[in-house]
């Protein structure tokens, strides 16, 4: 059986996306701070209590998935935004956004490399708001510069597993009704989930490293 792994998988788009691949058979390890029934209900395994920006939340990630048979798939969800207004910007704010945001995905897919299958593939889970072309509003320093980031680093996994036939995309979900923006989105956690599902699934080494849309569209860097 295929198995994915999902960060912050208790609620929102990472609930769904658990939801979409267990109703495709898929095995679900759902990783996350506090487990909800509704992923204790989908996930076959649930790791909860995690800090991923802790070494001891990154070494429970890897005790579990040492009680499988490997990751097919690796989805880095979890986040966080946080807002600064330039002039009182809190550098704590910044710090905790590029830890979560970034260098997270970063330290789970490299201590995740011994257990990743033939052919698996990792989806970072990143935002439009780090494309430095797109940004003709400003403000978000550490939402921006910490997807900024993951981009970057998501480009470099992707070359860097090329050769061992592993595959790295970074994926925009869109503007999901989530509680990280207040409900306030176009587009249910249902809908992203399902536009992420597809470009995961159309994902292979020919398009490695690429900056997706949700919707299919080929976001600029």
């Amino acid at each position: 059986m295929l198995r994915v792994l999902i960060t912050g998988a208790n609620r929102g788009v990472g609930l769904e996306l658990a939801r979409y691949y267990a109703r495709h058979e898929w095995a679900v390890t759902g990783v996350c701070r506090s487990a909800s029934d509704e992923l204790k209900d989908v996930a076959d395994q649930v790791v909860e209590g995690v800090d991923v920006t802790t070494d001891e939340g990154v070494a429970r990630i890897v005790e579990a998935v040492k009680q499988t048979d490997g990751i097919d798939l690796l989805i880095n969800n979890a986040g966080v935004l946080q807002d600064e207004v330039l002039g009182s910007i809190d550098y704590d704010s910044l710090r905790l956004q590029m830890e979560v945001n970034a260098y997270a995905p970063l330290r789970i897919s490299e201590a995740l490399l011994p257990y990743l299958r033939e052919g698996a593939k990792i989806a970072n889970i990143t935002s439009r708001m780090g494309s430095m072309a797109d940004n003709d509003s400003g403000g978000r320093y550490g939402y921006r510069a910490s997807k900024a980031a993951l981009n970057a680093f998501g480009r470099s996994l992707a070359m860097d597993l090329k050769p061992r036939g592993i595959a790295v995309a970074q994926l925009h979900p869109g503007y999901v009704k989530t509680r990280m923006v207040n409900f306030g989105g176009l587009i249910t956690p249902e809908e992203s989930a399902l536009g992420l599902a597809t470009r995961i699934e159309a994902l292979n080494l020919e398009n490695t490293g690429s900056f997706w849309h949700s919707s299919g569209e080929e976001l600029s860097w």
